[in-house]
């Protein structure tokens, strides 16, 4: 059974279902697993330390799978930022057909990859940001709503709101993010005007997702409540898992003269990834989202892709039954 939509069509995929850009996670084995199921894997570009090494990762994802993948670029403020033209353009060379990005002012970005014909899809957290994006040329917006893992940007906007007002003002298909991990959101997003599901945390606790099991282990024990918002003073709001860290991060930026300085130690990106490979859930921050209360399995790719397109096909029955 498949549900098509103007998403699967413009992307050429079966399903209306992508893998979140995860740092540390979106690596060629979990991406070719989501496509080979015939969803839309994606691989993070600054996984990779230079853009030699994700060209080189974007061809080990091609012998894992011959259907289509996307690369996520992600482009944040920093004092020393990656060579961020350097990794589009080995994207563009490895002849990738579809980009992730996230990140704000994106139009250098969108125009390069828009003048090489790739499909951009642009990540936002608001629908101003939405319609700016399409302006620029996106071909799809992927919609993030307050329970989202990672930064929901500061407008506390959940998805049963933010996706469709989104979906009234701008004229390419959208994707919601933020909440999804089963056949119910994914019937829940397309009722609200979305085109499909972005899915990052349930993609975490699968069989082929790249990281220890203990981390596995947490997201399906954890429920609803277990993350944690912090950053929320520096207006760089990031919800995260609730374990020692981010409960120790939050307990220091409650303080009045707190600055990131303060906590840059115990925040660290190679801590994240340190925890993500060893499995010490202290080492670090875990990044996951509301949805962890409904994760209660650590099943293949294909059986949760599977067992959700079952789940949403099931319930568009019963809906309709419902109808006299």
């Amino acid at each position: 059974m498949t549900i098509t939509t103007r998403f699967t069509q413009l992307i050429g995929v079966e399903h209306p279902v992508v893998q979140g850009g995860m740092q540390w996670v979106g690596r060629a084995e979990l991406a070719a697993a989501v496509s080979n199921a015939g969803a839309l894997g994606i691989l993070t570009a600054l996984t990779q330390p230079t853009p030699d090494a994700l060209a080189a990762e974007i061809a080990r994802c091609r012998t894992l799978t011959d259907k289509p993948f996307g690369v996520n670029l992600t482009f944040l403020p920093s004092m020393t930022p990656p060579p961020y033209a350097e990794y589009r353009r080995a994207i563009i060379e490895s002849g990738v057909r579809i980009v992730e990005t996230a990140g704000s002012n994106p139009k250098e970005h969108i125009d390069d990859f828009k003048a090489h014909g790739l499909k951009v899809i642009h990540k936002c957290t608001s629908a101003r940001h939405a319609l700016s994006a399409e302006r620029m040329g996106a071909d799809v917006i992927s919609i993030d709503g307050f329970e989202c893992a990672g930064h929901p940007g500061e407008d506390d906007l959940s998805g049963l709101v933010l996706i469709p007002v989104t979906a009234d003002k701008v004229k390419i298909p959208i994707i919601a993010s933020g909440g999804f991990a089963d056949g119910r959101g994914l019937v829940a997003a397309l009722a609200l005007g979305a085109q499909g599901i972005n899915m990052g945390t349930r993609f975490c606790a699968t069989r082929e997702a790249p990281i220890h099991d203990r981390v596995k282990e947490f997201l399906v024990k954890n429920d609803e409540r277990s993350t944690n918002v912090i950053f929320r003073k520096l207006r760089n709001t990031a919800r995260v898992g609730k374990n020692s860290v981010s409960d120790q991060v939050v307990e220091i930026l409650a303080r009045p003269d707190a600055k990131f300085e303060d906590v840059a130690h115990l925040v660290r990106g190679s801590k994240g990834r340190e925890l993500l490979e060893s499995g010490d859930l202290d080492k670090g921050l875990v990044w996951a989202g509301q949805s962890q209360g409904l994760v209660h399995d650590i099943p293949s790719v294909a059986e949760l892709i599977d067992r959700l397109i079952g789940e949403a096909t099931a319930l568009m029955g019963r809906l309709e039954g419902m109808m006299h």
